[in-house]
C-alpha cells in the first residue's frame, strides 16, 4: 500500500454534476474498525437529500451488509459479491439478483489453480452461506456452513444434501433464470434463491504473493471466469466470466438513465479497478493499492480520515466533484 500525495491533484473541472455515488466499503467507506463514522453518515444522508443516490458496490456478501444497512435512504439497493448479487438493504438484506458463477466453470478453475498453485484452499460463497475446505482460514466472523474438498462443495446435489427439500416444489416460487444467465426473484414473499447458485468462489495460497497470486491465476484460468482481490493476503476472489463491480453498476445505472459521466466513484483495492474506471470521476483512497491509484482522475483521505464523505462534502458545497484538499 502506498499513501496518496499531500497535496492531491483536483478532478477535471469538466466533470459534471453527480447523480450517483458508487463506494466500496472496506478500506474505503469504513474504518479500519468496520464502522462507519459519523461524518461519513451525515454526508451520505445529505447526498441523498440533494438528489444524489447512493451505491455501496462491495465484494462483501449480502448477510455482512448490516454495518451500512441503516444508512440508506431511496432505492436501498446495494451490489455486493463483487457484482454478482443485488441486495435489497430495505428488506433485510434479500438477495433480488444473481450473476452466479456456473458449477462446472467453477470445478474447472479449482482443477487448474490446484496445478498451478499447490496448496491451494477454496471456499465456495452461495447465496445461502459460505462453505469452505478443512485447509482454508476459518472466518471468525462468519463460520462455514459445511467444510469439505472444494469438488464436493460443488457436486450438483451438495445444496439438496444440506438442505433437504431446497430443490422440491416450493422451488417453483425462487429465480426465474433468463437468457443472460442473470437469476431474478419473481415472488417478493416466496423463498429466496432455494437452488443456492455459487456467486463467488475464494481461494487461499498460505505463501504466495498476493498480486503474485492474482496474476498466476489469470494465466491459468483467466478464460474461464473472472479474478481479482481485496484482501491484503493471498485470497482471490472468482466470479462468473465479465462478472464484475463495474458491469452491475453500468447496468443498474443504465436502468436509471445515469451515465458514466454522472457517476462519481470511491475505492481502494483491485476489484475496485474496473468501477474506477469506468466512472466518469473516481478517487483513490490514501491507503489504496497501487494500482488503484494509478486507475483515478482524483485522490482523497484515507477510510480512517474519513475520505469519501470530504468529497461529497464538497460536492455538495461547490455543486459538482472536485479534489478533495483539505488532509
Amino acid at each position: 500500500m502506498t499513501d496518496a500525495p499531500a497535496t492531491p491533484p483536483r478532478a477535471p473541472e469538466t466533470a459534471v454534476a453527480p447523480r450517483l455515488i458508487a463506494t466500496d466499503l472496506d478500506g474505503t467507506l469504513l474504518h479500519d474498525d468496520k464502522t462507519v463514522s459519523d461524518r461519513t453518515i451525515a454526508a451520505l444522508a445529505a447526498a441523498e437529500r440533494a438528489g444524489i443516490e447512493v451505491f455501496f458496490v462491495t465484494g462483501r456478501p449480502a448477510r455482512w451488509m448490516g454495518v451500512v444497512s441503516d444508512h440508506v435512504h431511496g432505492h436501498g439497493l446495494a451490489i455486493c459479491a463483487n457484482g454478482a448479487a443485488v441486495v435489497d438493504l430495505h428488506r433485510g438484506g434479500r438477495i433480488v439478483e444473481v450473476s452466479p458463477l456456473e458449477r462446472t466453470v467453477a470445478l474447472a478453475v479449482v482443477d487448474a489453480l490446484r496445478s498451478a498453485a499447490p496448496g491451494t484452499s477454496f471456499a465456495v460463497e452461495r447465496t445461502g452461506g459460505i462453505h469452505y475446505e478443512p485447509q482454508y482460514p476459518p472466518l471468525l466472523l462468519d463460520p462455514a456452513a459445511a467444510v469439505a474438498p472444494a469438488e464436493k462443495l460443488l457436486a450438483d446435489d451438495f445444496v439438496s444434501t444440506l438442505c433437504p427439500g431446497a430443490n422440491g416444489p416450493e422451488a417453483a416460487h425462487g429465480p426465474d433464470v433468463r437468457s443472460d444467465a442473470r437469476h431474478r426473484t419473481t415472488d417478493p414473499d416466496g423463498p429466496a434463491f432455494p437452488d443456492q447458485p455459487v456467486i463467488k468462489l475464494l481461494a487461499h495460497h498460505p505463501e504466495l504473493d498476493p498480486d503474485a497470486f492474482l496474476q498466476l491465476a489469470r494465466t491459468a484460468a483467466g478464460d474461464l471466469a473472472s479474478f481479482t482481490r481485496s484482501s491484503p493476503t493471498a485470497l482471490l476472489e472468482i466470479s462468473g466470466p465479465g462478472v464484475s463491480k463495474a458491469g452491475t453498476l453500468a447496468r443498474c445505472c443504465a436502468e436509471r438513465g445515469i451515465s458514466p459521466d454522472e457517476v462519481v466513484a470511491f475505492g481502494d483495492m483491485p476489484n475496485d479497478i474496473e468501477m474506477l474506471s469506468w466512472a466518469g470521476t473516481s478517487y483513490a483512497m490514501a491507503n489504496a493499492h497501487p494500482d488503484v491509484l494509478a486507475a483515478t482522475t482524483g485522490r482523497t483521505a484515507s477510510n480512517n480520515d474519513d475520505g469519501v464523505a470530504a468529497v461529497i462534502e464538497r460536492i455538495l458545497h461547490d455543486g459538482g466533484p472536485r479534489g478533495d484538499r483539505s488532509h
